[in-house]
């Protein structure tokens, strides 16, 4: 006799299977694996084996085969996110919003957008200075949903490819997975830090990208646990790099390198006092009435060490002395906390 609870999910299953609205060839393929699982439920219960592929049932399920997100080319709203999330990068701004004007002409002249194939950036700087940042706001200016895969440190292509079913512990590889965070097929996906790749590997994941980065073979993209063409054509990549020397020159040929300028002390104190400073203060849980900052100090506060590229350094500067001021305002020492060239030593990095 079957079980209930299994016969149940199997229902479940199907109904998704059937919203999801899968290629033919597919839908054929799972109907199938339906009548495998099916026969599992009635002969032997629950097992690794009907785990294994109801797990696969539900990957396909959850994909976005269909799906798409209504995007908006406006830019002058581009403009104003841009300039709400990040200060000065003019030039940075201008290569974006021309990358946008080229999309939007590009996608009124083809009624049909699967033919639109957009520049792949490749934003180039040291630590710190706004990559990752850019990309989000990016997707944010467009209206497309966001999805992130790390580069650093991965050491092998499988990890972006997944693995066979055939394997024990299979599962997607990282493209997919973000295709399923994303839920539309029309996401933004950044490829972040892709010259951080393992030594060992950087080979066969370049060889990866290649394809990955490429619209005459991105649209048929195959993952090996998925084991059917998904058509990544509709994905705008972003890509991230401290430099290029360690990315493969047929990458390189994919993508429009656009430099990510180091911030000028100037830069850095207005987004430490105007950007960095408020949101400090308010993960500390503290507020205006308890932190004042002399403005003479901002110069010391963006060089507690010496130089840097980026601006992580004085963000974690900016959030080590909010959470001083929090302890103190907690133990009872001070309700307000004024920061001046008298006590600022107690309060940088030494």
């Amino acid at each position: 006799m079957a079980d209930e609870p299994l016969v149940q999910e199997i229902q479940n299953l199907r109904g998704r299977i059937e919203q999801a609205k899968l290629p033919q060839e597919l839908f054929q393929e799972i109907e199938k694996q339906f009548d495998r699982l099916t026969r599992m439920a009635k002969s032997e219960g629950y097992s690794i084996e009907y785990d294994r592929l109801a797990h696969y049932i539900d990957w396909v399920a959850n994909l976005p085969w269909n799906q798409r997100s209504t995007e908006n080319l406006d830019l002058i709203r581009a403009k104003e996110v841009f300039d709400k999330n990040h200060y000065g990068l003019d030039e940075v701004k201008e290569r974006i919003l021309e990358y946008l004007a080229v999309l939007r002409l590009k996608t009124q002249q083809h009624k049909e957008q699967e033919r639109v194939h957009a520049p792949i950036l490749c934003l180039v700087g040291l630590v710190g200075t706004g990559k990752t940042t850019f990309a989000y706001s990016i997707a944010e200016a467009i209206g497309r949903p966001f999805a992130r895969i790390p580069f650093g440190g991965m050491g092998s292509a499988r990890d972006l490819r997944g693995q066979s079913r055939q394997h024990p512990e299979s599962e997607p590889g990282y493209i997919i997975k973000a295709i399923r965070r994303a839920r539309v097929k029309n996401a933004v996906i950044l490829l972040d830090e892709i010259d951080r790749v393992a030594e060992e590997a950087r080979s066969d994941i370049m060889g990866v990208l290649v394809e990955l980065l490429d619209p005459e073979q991105n649209n048929a993209f195959i993952d090996h646990y998925i084991d059917y063409p998904f058509d990544l054509s509709q994905v705008i990549f972003i890509t991230t790099a401290n430099n290029t020397t360690n990315i493969a020159v047929a990458v390189m040929d994919r993508l429009e390198p656009i430099s990510m300028p180091s911030y000028t002390d100037e830069e850095k104190i207005h987004i430490g006092r105007d950007y960095l400073l408020p949101d400090a203060m308010a993960e500390a849980g503290i507020g205006q009435e308890n932190l004042q900052i002399d403005d003479s100090l901002w110069p010391q506060i963006v060089r507690p060490l010496g130089f840097d590229a980026g601006i992580r350094t004085l963000q974690r500067t900016i959030q080590g002395i909010s959470r001083k001021v929090a302890k103190k305002v907690v133990e009872g020492e001070k309700q307000t906390l004024h920061v001046t060239s008298e006590n600022i030593d107690e309060y940088l990095p030494q």
